[in-house]
């Protein structure tokens, strides 16, 4: 019953990602906001909107080993799986405002996050806060270095034209799946981890990871089918920032997250720092500004190795 529970639970968060970001893209286009930017904003937010309602349901639930590694699990995706895969559909090419300000900033917020847990093995509600205002800031320079850029958005996609009741309808039916989706998967992942006698922990890396890195996936994607390379990579980039500085962010100013198994601070979070960290090697190495197949490849072997240790 527990895996039907956590299937249920995963096909809801696909759903409502999905709807959640249809909608926010119209709504940036909307705003007339800049490729770079809704991949980096918009659409990040939108598709971190899964681990932040499974982590803030598991603090909640007294599971917090699940709300954190939701969020190490699916940064570790992100590149490893999503980007890997991505790239191998077809070549990514790199902007050099990627080394400039957007990777310095997602490993500045990955080493912040691994400093407040090894501090005291908890994340406080300060540091909560300390987490989103540095979000919050990040966000007004990314739209301050924007508005110099020429690039227009492309009309011709069908959501720069979607009327604004259809929005509205989209946002909601993707904020109830997301909602009921969270809940199922939190019950389904902690039963399943009590028959399969692992730890919440691994399950959260793993299991519900892979599941709320579905939306960066299909968003991903369809950028890279559309050629839409800037939204592409700035949505995984952009999503692993909101990860942490919004998703644990919020979830610790409602309720402090304790770090209750060992293996967050002994490894996992060393495999999301060093998946961070390589990405900029990969981006540096023939072909430079580029993230070519076999460097995809790499990724997802990366990828597959994490999970290998995960279960041993």
């Amino acid at each position: 019953m527990s895996i039907l529970w956590v299937i249920l639970g995963l096909i809801l968060l696909v759903v409502g990602g999905d709807f959640l970001v249809k909608a926010s893209i119209a709504l940036s286009y909307k705003l007339n906001m800049s490729k770079m930017v809704i991949g980096m904003t918009v659409v990040s937010f939108a598709t971190s909107a899964p681990e932040l309602l499974v982590s803030l349901q598991a603090a909640l639930r007294d599971a917090p080993a699940i709300a954190i590694n939701n969020v190490v699990g699916s940064n570790i995706a992100n590149i490893g799986l999503v980007l890997g895969v991505t790239a191998l559909i077809g070549p990514i090419a790199v902007d050099k405002s990627f080394y400039k300000l957007n990777w310095p900033i997602m490993l500045f917020f990955s080493f912040m996050l691994y400093y407040f847990l090894a501090n005291d093995s908890m994340l406080s509600s300060t540091e909560g806060i300390i987490l989103f205002c540095s979000l919050v800031v990040f966000i007004v320079v990314l739209i301050k270095n924007s508005k110099s850029d020429p690039e227009t958005n492309n009309t011709k996609d069908p959501l720069a034209t979607a009327a604004n009741f259809k929005i509205l309808i989209w946002l909601l039916i993707g904020a109830t799946s997301l909602y009921f989706g969270s809940v199922w998967l939190v019950n389904g992942a902690k039963s399943l981890a009590e028959a399969l006698g692992v730890s919440d922990a691994v399950i959260a890396v793993t299991v519900i990871a892979i599941g709320t890195s579905v939306p960066e996936l299909a968003a991903s994607i369809i950028a890279a089918a559309k050629q839409e390379k800037a939204l592409s990579l700035g949505n995984l980039i952009g999503s692993n920032i909101f990860n942490i500085g919004s998703v644990l962010g919020l979830t610790s100013i409602i309720k402090s997250i304790p770090v209750t198994d060992a293996k967050i601070l002994g490894s996992d979070i060393f495999w999301m720092i060093g998946f961070s960290a390589i990405l900029l090697i990969l981006i540096l190495i023939p072909k430079v500004m580029q993230i070519s197949r076999y460097k995809g490849l790499l990724l997802v072997l990366g990828y597959c190795l994490f999970l290998y240790f995960s279960f041993k």
